[in-house]
């Protein structure tokens, strides 16, 4: 899904939490976006979910706006830091946007069930959500997110605080799905190595403003901007 975002303005009360003027992402884009605490990255992919309202400007999805009944929806999902599961079955759970979408049980079994294998799920499918560890639960959560095939996959800090074995997983997982797929994924991370092994672009956001833009490798290993060297230093990368 290709966007374009113009003049983005979000405000909370009188404190600017973000004013990115213009940008354009390509359909098939992965990008990593880094930046401080409070930077602004949260609220960039929450704007671009359509969950908080924009105080100006727009975005575009391939070319179209969101409103209440877009079919846009219907293409996209974000993945918060702390996944939120139905008090059903994880099978359940990972099966639910293709129930809504109307899909054929048989479809239903075959997509859930390789996701399932995929994230290495098939021992705790019939356990409840709301059983799980964090780790299990985050990767339910990207096989929800997944299992449809969306357009457009946002992803705030998808693996912060889970163990390092189910890390490896989800990257596994997404880095396949994007090279099977081409969707365009946007992922807030806080771990640099992360955004070096996925991310093909990386943006940094400082005090709500995109401070640079470029290819991951040359933004990480030869920043042009100060702000964006002193974190990457301070980083520890």
């Amino acid at each position: 899904m290709e966007l374009e975002i113009q003049n983005l303005t979000r405000t909370y009360e009188d404190k600017v939490a973000l004013d990115i003027s213009d940008l354009s992402i390509p359909s098939g884009s992965f990008i990593g976006i880094i930046g401080p605490n409070g930077a602004g990255k949260s609220t960039f992919v929450k704007l671009l979910a359509g969950i908080d309202p924009l105080s100006q400007g727009r975005v575009l999805y391939n070319r179209k706006k969101l409103h209440r009944k877009s079919e846009v929806y219907q293409k996209m999902t974000l993945i918060f830091q702390k996944p939120y599961l139905f008090r059903t079955s994880v099978f359940d759970n990972i099966a639910y946007p293709l129930k809504i979408r109307g899909e054929k049980p048989e479809v239903i079994n075959e997509k859930v069930e390789k996701l399932l294998v995929d994230l290495g799920l098939e021992s705790i499918r019939n356990q409840l959500g709301k059983t799980l560890s964090g780790g299990e639960a985050q990767k339910v959560a990207l096989a929800r997110a997944l299992v449809f095939e969306p357009e457009l996959l946002l992803l705030d800090e998808p693996t912060a605080n889970i163990d390092p074995q189910s890390i490896m997983v989800m990257e596994r997982v997404l880095r396949d799905f994007h090279q099977k797929n081409r969707p365009t994924i946007i992922m807030v991370t806080h771990n640099i190595q992360q955004a070096k092994r996925l991310s093909k672009e990386v943006l940094f956001i400082d005090e709500g403003k995109l401070i640079e833009r470029g290819p991951t490798a040359k933004v990480l290993e030869h920043p042009k901007e100060g702000r964006t060297k002193n974190f990457i230093q301070w980083a520890g990368i």
